[in-house]
């Protein structure tokens, strides 16, 4: 085992926020499945990471319940890591590194929730360490993001009526640019699913 798919932040946090409701892809946690399916068959490990923000009294507090898997997945407990972060990438406020270093994990596989924060963030920073990335870009989700000027407590549809606002989709695509020939490969679900089907 060399690979290790990284699961990051796919949790009910984000779908117990309002600005969920402008997700780009709500049914994320259905492709990030197929991901855990083909990386258990494939006998890769799987690390799941998920955000905390102890003491911070929103959606992200684990005091209030909401930082658990989203409704779908299924984590192996005493199989598959389960590590709690609180910065932007799973490496720095978490054990993963020395994780995946004694286990000789040299490829990873990253996924989840938001594209071009936690996982992008991740992603760069696995590439600075050596490791070959393959982010897997319909397997991630993330929100339109507003405008540097736009007031802090912008509604959904004041952030989505202004103008200035960076749709979600363009966020994800200026993401695949950002990495792609630089930090990792850029691969779909079912493009690995496929490469997984080919006869050895």
């Amino acid at each position: 085992m060399t690979r290790a798919l990284i699961v990051i932040d796919v949790q009910e946090s984000f779908r117990a926020d309002p600005l969920w409701e402008a997700v780009s892809d709500p049914k994320v946690a259905d492709k990030v499945d197929r991901l855990v399916r083909l990386a258990r068959r494939a006998g890769d490990l799987v690390v799941w990471v998920m955000h905390a923000e102890p003491g911070s009294g929103d959606v992200f507090d684990p005091a209030l319940g909401h930082v658990r898997l989203q409704a779908g997945l299924e984590r192996r407990e005493g199989e598959e890591p389960l590590l709690h972060k609180t910065s932007h990438n799973a490496f720095s406020t978490t054990n993963l590194q020395q994780l995946l270093t004694e286990r000789g994990i040299r490829e990873l596989t990253v996924c989840g929730i938001r594209t071009e924060q936690c996982v992008e963030t991740t992603a760069r920073l696995a590439s600075d360490f050596g490791y070959l990335v393959t982010f897997v870009v319909d397997a991630t989700a993330t929100h339109p993001i507003p405008h540097r000027d736009a007031p802090a407590d912008q509604s959904v549809a004041e952030l989505l009526a202004d103008p200035r606002t960076l749709p979600a989709d363009e966020v994800v695509r200026r993401t695949e640019y950002a990495l792609a020939g630089r930090f990792a490969t850029i691969a779909t679900v079912d493009e690995l699913e496929a490469a997984a089907d080919l006869p050895a």
